[in-house]
């Protein structure tokens, strides 16, 4: 146990956490916007408040959930020892000549743009998530079944302009900071090569513009509708 304790608290353990961690949130970010998307149907909510119940209810789905919290702490907190870790190895005038033209500007800014991130969920979870589990909500009846009306919060909340704006702004930054941190994280597990490097970039940065582009347009689409 100690030798697993001591590799996860190395530099290279870390990294490999981050990247391991990483992944698991990209997955889950594909999937929560499968799910998003439903708030686009005209059904008046119904799709939407059906599939949230499932994902609020169901045994298995409610374990992920909690290990994605459990991710998503250890994802910022090896972030932040990493990058004390890598600004005291450097110093400053190492870390200033890194910080040049060489790499790209989403590498140089993880830090940044995982702290607006972070920022965002917080201010997510308490509007949407503390709301639906110890917040009162409102009721529906779909097919004699009552359903806890969680689109009418959603549609609450994306009507207030200044919520749409910080909403497309921190899925910008989730989109630059999956530009970089998709292909990194492949790298730092060592599964990049040359025969498919190529592949791993394209994919990587379609998926840093779509899947934030479309989180974007639903609190959008929700507010001039």
């Amino acid at each position: 146990m100690k030798w697993l304790l001591d590799m996860f608290s190395s530099s290279l353990g870390r990294k490999l956490t981050m990247a391991l961690t990483g992944l698991f949130l990209i997955l889950f970010l594909a999937v929560h916007l499968a799910g998003n998307l439903q708030l686009l149907k005209a059904d008046g909510g119904r799709s939407f408040n059906i599939y949230a119940e499932f994902m609020s209810t169901n045994p298995l789905i409610q374990i992920v959930s909690k290990g994605n919290f459990a991710f998503i702490l250890i994802h910022v907190i090896w972030a932040i020892l990493l990058t004390r870790q890598n600004k005291s190895a450097r110093g400053p005038v190492a870390y200033a000549e890194s910080s040049g033209k060489s790499s790209h500007w989403t590498s140089r800014n993880m830090g940044i743009l995982g702290t607006l991130v972070l920022v965002f969920l917080v201010v997510h979870l308490k509007d949407f998530w503390a709301q639906m589990h110890f917040g009162q909500m409102p009721t529906v009846d779909y097919d004699g079944k009552t359903y806890r009306d969680i689109y009418s919060l959603v549609d609450l909340w994306f009507h207030k302009e200044w919520y749409v704006g910080l909403y497309v702004f921190c899925m910008a930054a989730v989109g630059f900071h999956l530009y970089h941190g998709f292909a990194s994280a492949f790298q730092t597990l060592g599964l990049n090569h040359l025969k498919y490097n190529g592949l791993i970039q394209t994919v990587g940065r379609a998926f840093a513009i779509v899947v934030p582009f479309l989180f974007a347009l639903i609190p959008v689409l929700m507010y001039f509708n």
